[in-house]
């Protein structure tokens, strides 16, 4: 299915430089990846459009469990770090990464009974007794 600019996660330049970057086939044990493209899209889409795993259009994606599947593993074997590691160097090597970083020191004091926390009998000055009913 020919998918409307609309709807397309990647572009095919885009496409070019995350696809040698996802582990391949050879020496897998089991059934091999098939519909790579297909498959990273549609996780790239359901972080677009924060749907639930479920929720990913079957007709165009295929089935959820095969894409929650897929970015499980590649979550746990490191590949999503790899690539984007890789892709935020080539960006930078193209002068398209700013690192100009903002950091907020704001201290924000919370009511003590915002806390969970007990207080010791002598810094609270009550007598201690219990407000409970028994």
């Amino acid at each position: 299915m020919a998918s409307s600019s609309r709807d397309q996660v990647f572009s095919d330049e885009q496409w070019a430089r995350v696809e040698p970057l996802l582990p391949s086939n050879e020496g897998r044990q089991g059934r091999p990846f098939r519909d790579n493209r297909r498959v990273v899209e549609a996780i790239a889409y359901r972080y677009r459009t924060g749907i639930p795993w479920r929720d990913l259009p079957r007709e165009r994606f295929g089935a959820w469990q095969t894409i929650w599947k897929r970015h499980r593993r590649y979550a746990q074997d490191g590949t999503w770090d790899r690539v984007l590691a890789q892709l935020i160097a080539e960006a930078d090597a193209r002068g398209e990464v700013d690192w100009t970083v903002s950091v907020d020191a704001t201290i924000t004091r919370a009511h003590q009974h915002a806390t969970n926390t007990t207080r010791p009998e002598q810094d609270t000055g009550g007598t201690g007794e219990s407000h409970e009913i028994p």
